[in-house]
C-alpha cells in the first residue's frame, strides 16, 4: 500500500527514525552486538546510501542470540528518551518482533488503524531463527509458525485484506470474526500466542542448520541469509549516519527483491500508509 504524506511529514517521520538508529547502532556498538539493516532499507542503504525516497520504516535483523542479549542489556544503557518493548515487557504487545522508538509517540500503519495497540515511532527488530535443511522438517516448523502468527494477528483484529470473489470474502470474514472473538472471550494474550511462535521458530537452534530466517514473514526461505552472506558485515552510510550492511547483501537483496537496483512503477512504490502519526516531545524536528 502505497501513501502520499505531506512531504515535510515524511521528511520528518525519516529524520526520527534515523535518529533512532543511530542510537540502536550505539547500543549494538557498546555491547558488541550484531546486526543489518533489512529490507527495504538495506536497499535503501545501497542503491540510495539513506533511505528509499518514499520509505516510512526501517528494518533491522539480528541473530537471535544478539536479539536475546539486546532485550536483556539495552535498557541498563538507553537513552531515556526512547522506549525498547516487545511480548516480554507488554503481554499485550501484539508482534512477534521488537520495537525501538521514541517515548510519547505514535505510528499506527494503515493496516493497524482499527488494532487496540498503539505503536511507537520506531525501528522494528526482527529475530533470525535457522532454518533446517530437511525440507520437511521446515515446512512443519514453518508450518506452526504460519499458523501462531496468524491467530495473532487475529487476536488484534478480525479484519484482514482478502483477494478473493465476494461469496467466499463473506465467509472468510464471519469465520475470521468468529475466530477474533473466541480469542477475546478466553482471555487469550497476545504473549500467549507468541511464547508458542518463537517455540515452533526456534526449535532448531541447536542443530546444524546454516540458514537463517524471519519466520515473522510467510516465507522465511525468501527472506533467508547464511552466517557467510550476513557476516562481517560492512558499514555503509544511511543519510548523515552510516550503519551495518550484510556483507554479501547483494545475494541476500537478489533473492528476495530480483533487480533491486532498478527504481520500481510509482504504482508499485510501497510503504506503511500510517493512518496516525504522532511525533511527541523527543523526535527530532525539521530543520527551518
Amino acid at each position: 500500500m502505497t501513501h502520499e504524506y505531506n512531504p515535510k511529514t515524511l521528511q520528518r517521520i525519516q529524520l526520527a527514525m534515523t535518529d533512532v538508529l543511530q542510537e540502536f547502532d550505539r547500543l549494538c556498538t557498546v555491547l558488541d552486538l550484531r546486526y543489518v539493516v533489512y529490507g527495504g532499507s538495506a536497499i535503501g542503504a545501497v542503491r540510495h546510501q539513506g533511505f528509499i525516497p518514499w520509505d516510512d520504516d526501517v528494518d533491522i535483523c539480528m541473530l537471535r542470540e544478539d536479539y536475546d542479549k539486546f532485550f536483556a542489556q539495552a535498557p541498563e544503557i538507553l537513552d531515556k528518551k526512547y522506549t525498547l518493548i516487545d511480548s516480554r515487557t507488554d503481554s499485550n504487545y501484539p508482534k512477534t518482533f521488537g520495537v525501538l522508538g521514541f517515548k510519547e509517540s505514535e505510528f499506527i500503519p494503515g493496516l493497524a488503524a482499527k488494532r487496540d495497540y498503539r505503536m511507537p515511532l520506531g525501528i522494528d527488530l526482527f529475530p533470525l531463527d535457522p532454518i533446517p535443511s530437511s525440507s520437511k522438517d521446515f515446512a512443519k516448523q514453518n508450518k506452526a509458525t504460519w499458523f501462531w502468527g496468524r491467530l495473532l494477528y487475529l487476536q488484534g483484529t478480525p479484519n484482514a485484506v482478502l483477494s478473493v470473489p465476494q461469496p467466499a470474502k463473506l465467509a472468510i470474514n464471519a469465520a475470521l470474526h468468529g475466530i477474533h472473538w473466541a480469542l477475546k472471550l478466553a482471555h487469550i494474550r497476545p504473549a500467549t500466542l507468541i511464547t508458542k511462535w518463537e517455540k515452533a521458530a526456534r526449535q532448531f537452534e541447536n542443530s546444524s542448520a546454516t540458514l537463517y530466517g524471519d519466520f515473522s514473514t510467510r516465507d522465511p526461505q525468501r527472506w533467508s541469509a547464511t552466517l557467510d552472506e550476513l557476516y562481517p558485515a560492512q558499514r555503509l552510510p544511511f543519510g548523515d549516519i552510516e550503519v551495518m550492511v550484510p556483507r554479501d547483501y547483494d545475494a541476500i537483496l537478489s533473492r528476495g527483491y530480483g533487480d533491486y537496483m532498478t527504481i520500481p512503477p510509482e504504482d508499485q512504490r510501497e510503504n506503511h500508509a500510517a493512518s496516525s502519526v504522532i511525533f511527541g516531545p523527543y523526535a527530532p524536528k525539521l530543520a527551518e
